[in-house]
Formats: structure tokens, sequence, C-alpha cells
């Protein structure tokens, strides 16, 4: 059996997506997965040696030249290798337009489905008109968690129920590699950063929290210059924390995937963290800790929810907790 999973962007909603692989495989072993995802995710989706094949999509860069011939020689080019094969299922688990056009590109067998969300669940970016490329269309509950949701369309379209904790298919922290400006020893991470400002954590309870880890290294990422200044400015005020340097995808994924401990806001590399099974403390300010919560592993403590930021307190105790497991 053939299966296309389709499903682009964004990172955390990539990696809550992988759980899928598992669960088709447990009950089809002799499935072949392919997976089209944005060219900015391809290693991410890469860390799942159960994926067969993988096709790069570059909407994001794309849109920046699309009168170029070079641009539009690769997406005729995209749009051929996703209808190299034909398949026996195709699921789109985004249910965005542009997800509908890959999924109405696709090649299905005689007989094959394609298949996608009935809904969106709440504060998503479901657009029904996605709905026009499904052969079937899977009704989740509108407060279906992120993992939960690729799962259970898989699940009621290939006939089996889910009675497993997510498998996220990742490799274990001994395959895992340290780069050079790593510790060697054991470091928390902060995962300060978000679009959001709303979902931010007040630069305040980071400092507090810093002090009280230290002598712990602290590791402060960032991915855009504001929060390169919110970075620095917390650095300045704590004398265990280094500013890391801009990191790459497959850099950010190794920072999560050697934490010692990890503490971040909603944000798509706290997620990793919690995805290799990490200890994590994932800080809710402004979204719903229902919808992407850890809940597969007892080293993940999930705190606060939307509006109701947790207090640095809580934080701490959440620290102890975890450090006295390891």
């Amino acid at each position: 059996m053939n299966i296309l999973l389709v499903r682009v962007s964004s990172l955390g909603d990539v990696l809550h997506n992988l759980p899928m692989v598992a669960d088709i495989l447990r009950h089809h072993p002799d499935a072949n997965i392919d997976w089209v995802v944005e060219e900015g995710y391809v290693s991410l989706v890469r860390l799942n040696p159960r994926v067969r094949r993988i096709i790069p999509f570059a909407l994001r860069r794309w849109r920046k030249s699309l009168g170029k011939k070079e641009t539009c020689a690769e997406i005729r080019g995209f749009f051929k290798a996703v209808r190299e094969e034909e398949y026996d299922y195709v699921f789109d688990t985004q249910g965005l337009l542009k997800t509908g056009i890959i999924m109405g590109a696709a090649r299905v067998k005689k007989g094959g489905r394609k298949v996608g969300l009935a809904n969106g669940s709440e504060g998503s970016g479901y657009e029904g008109v996605s709905r026009i490329f499904h052969t079937q269309s899977i009704p989740t509950d509108p407060r279906t968690h992120a993992v939960a949701r690729g799962r259970l369309v898989a699940g009621a379209a290939l006939g089996y129920a889910l009675d497993t904790r997510p498998d996220f298919g990742l490799p274990g922290l001994e395959h895992a590699n340290r780069p050079a400006w790593m510790p060697a020893g054991d470091y928390a991470v902060f995962f300060h950063g978000t679009a959001r400002n709303a979902k931010k954590w007040a630069p305040e309870n980071w400092i507090a929290i810093g002090h009280a880890l230290a002598p712990m290294p602290v590791l402060l990422a960032w991915g855009s210059p504001l929060e390169k200044a919110e970075a620095d400015t917390l650095a300045a005020s704590l004398p265990n924390a280094t500013v890391l340097p801009k990191l790459s995808m497959d850099e950010a994924v190794s920072l999560a995937r050697n934490a010692a401990l990890a503490i971040g806001v909603d944000t798509g590399l706290t997620h990793i963290a919690a995805a290799f099974m990490r200890p994590v403390i994932e800080i809710y300010c402004d979204s719903p800790k229902w919808k992407t919560e850890g809940n597969w592993s007892e080293q993940i403590i999930n705190l606060g929810d939307k509006g109701a930021p947790p207090s640095v307190a809580e934080v701490l105790a959440a620290v102890k907790q975890l450090r006295g497991m390891a």
C-alpha cells in the first residue's frame, strides 16, 4: 500500500503529524509512506527513517519570484514529483486550499481515496474549500489535540482505533551529535521567543528561573533580530547564560534533542524537545493548553493556559520535580 501525507507547515504542526507514520505502519507494516512538506522542514521529517520519500514544497520561496522562469520550472517539477507515484491513500491533515490543491494533483489507484478533515479545530486556519478535493472527509471534535487530529483521520480511513501513546519515530539520544558550540555536560535551554507577544513569558520570570538553575549553563536560542535582542537582555542578567549564534533547523533540533532541561513557551522548538522525550516545561500564556500540550511523557510538565500564564513559583516547582527524576 502506498500512502502520501500532505502536511506542509508550520514547524510544530509538521512535528505533530509525525505519529501518523508509526500508527499506519503498526497496522499496515508493508505500507510505503511519502510526505509533502515545506522545504525548510524536510530535515525534521527526514529524522523519521520510516518515511520513504520526502517531496519538498517551496511555496514560501516561490511567492517571492513567481514571474521567473526558474520558479515556474521548479513548480512544474514539484507537481511532476507529486504525480510520479499512484497512491492508495492521500491524506491532507492541514485542511487549506494550498494543501487541497496538492492532494488534487496526486494520482490515486482505482478505488484509492483522498482523505481530509471535515472541519477545523478551534482557532485553526482551516479552509472549508479544501473539502472539494476529498473523496472522504473525516469529522473531529473542534477541541481535538493537534497530535491526535491526524492520527484520528488516518485511523478512521484505514480502520483502526488509537490505543497507544503517540510515537514520533525520532532517533534516541544515543544517536545524537553535539556541535562544537554545545556544552559537553548538561545544560538547560530557554525557548523564550515567539512571533506573538501575547504568548511570551515576562523577561523577569526567565531571569528568576535562570538564577535558580545556576551554575547549570542556560542556552538562549533566537530566530529573529527582536528575539536576539531579548536573548541579549536576559543574558546580561544571568552569569550562567549564553546567547547562541543563529542556528539552522538541524542545529535547532539538535539543541532541543540534547537538552537536560528545556523550558519554553508554546512554540515549535519547545514541542520538538517534548517529542524527543526530554525533560520539558511547556509554558502557556495566550494559547489553549489542550491544543498542543505534551501529554505522552511524565517528563513533560504543562503549565498555564490561555490568559493565565504560570507563576515563577509554579515553574520552579516543575524544575525541581523534573531534576529529581534525572
